[in-house]
């Protein structure tokens, strides 16, 4: 197992750390805390009704990434005896009237079932590789696909199985990986050896909403004011409107002007037209 030093994510970490505030944890981000993290942020917001009417709800958050235990014996071996275990311990305040010793133990990462979608984006590659190297027997294809999927939702994963004497060899991805910051697990397979690089994937941003500034505002509010014409009930250009004559209009005189005189019957003439009007 060859690994690269790497102290950007644990920057990262405390940065983060920094930054949060009890009623902005979540399930994920509280992986970011170490146990004193959770004494200070408890200890500043112990007069937040929010938290003082709700504490079970912020215990539940911190309990998915830290072991507590509620000292009821406050004596100082009891104490000691949780602190031997690896357990800081502290006072914490549940409500105005109420408080409470605290064992508190960040939850270890071990083996490949300890990982989970919330933990997964808050180890290194280098614990990554360690968790492998531990559970490790078939390589990378011994590991159940729910357990790849929660690799991969953090890391970019590849892998390349070749003879002992070419998997270092000069120009070859081994070495292309490795320059480009990647740790990897080697693992041994008689005379083949199986190399699986792990590098933690960047954090997707979060798409930016664009706000219209008031140039685009006053814009916006001018072309609202111009006013559209409803010619939906009026007639088209081209529409003719003919005027119907009443039947009481209709005489001898203007009647021929009533029909078709322009066809090819050569057998209607003025006076069959006359006669037609007799009858």
């Amino acid at each position: 197992m060859q690994q690269k030093p790497n102290n950007t994510n644990m920057d990262k970490k405390e940065e983060k750390s920094k930054g949060l505030t009890l009623k902005a944890l979540n399930k994920s981000s509280v992986w970011d805390l170490q146990e004193n993290d959770v004494f200070r942020l408890w200890e500043i917001s112990d007069k937040d009704a929010d938290v003082l009417d709700n504490p079970r709800h912020y215990q539940d958050i911190i309990r998915s990434a830290f072991l507590i235990e509620e000292i009821k014996d406050d004596s100082k071996a009891a104490k000691e005896k949780y602190e031997k275990m690896g357990y800081k311990v502290a006072q914490v305040k549940l409500s105005e009237s109420q408080k409470t010793t605290w064992a508190l133990k960040k939850k270890p990462i071990v083996r490949v079932t300890d990982l989970t979608y919330e933990n997964i984006r808050h180890i290194s590659a280098a614990k990554l590789v360690e968790v492998l190297d531990r559970n490790f027997g078939g390589g990378w294809d011994s590991l159940s696909q729910s357990i790849k999927d929660i690799i991969e939702s953090g890391f970019d994963i590849s892998t390349t199985t070749l003879p002992k004497d070419r998997l270092h060899k000069k120009g070859g991805m081994y070495e292309k990986k490795m320059a480009d910051g990647y740790d990897v697990l080697e693992v041994e397979k008689g005379t083949w050896v199986e190399a699986i690089f792990a590098k933690l994937k960047p954090e997707a941003e979060k798409p930016r909403m664009k706000f219209p500034n008031s140039e685009e505002l006053e814009e916006d509010d001018e072309e609202a004011d111009v006013e559209i014409e409803d010619t939906y009930n009026k007639p088209d250009e081209d529409d003719v409107e003919i005027d119907e004559p009443d039947d009481d209009d209709i005489n001898e005189d203007n009647y021929s002007t009533m029909m078709d005189l322009s066809g090819d019957d050569d057998d209607i003439t003025a006076d069959s037209l006359e006669d037609y009007a007799d009858e």
